[in-house]
């Protein structure tokens, strides 16, 4: 899986952040420490860790990862990733 999205509320950008969707590579969520949760409303499970977008984006540089762009959208904030 090259390709990984992030983001987190403008409002919390010390955390939570939203690192995978459901069908996320499990190892590399165990890595960053992430939880499967499935809010109220949603008919889908998203995986998200307590740390920062900085940090999670540190630990991905890790792994290879570069970020490809960063935009806003709304209140929320994401960045794309793509590792070779």
């Amino acid at each position: 899986m090259p390709y990984l999205l992030i983001s987190t509320q403008i409002r919390l950008e010390a955390g939570p952040t939203m690192v995978g969707d459901e069908n996320s590579d499990p190892n590399l969520m165990d890595f960053l420490g992430a939880r499967k949760r499935n809010m109220l409303g949603n008919n889908f499970c998203e995986y998200y860790v307590n740390d920062a977008p900085r940090v999670v984006l540190d630990k991905l540089e890790k792994l290879g990862y570069r970020v490809v762009s960063m935009t806003g959208v709304g209140q929320t904030l994401v960045w794309c990733l793509h590792r070779e």
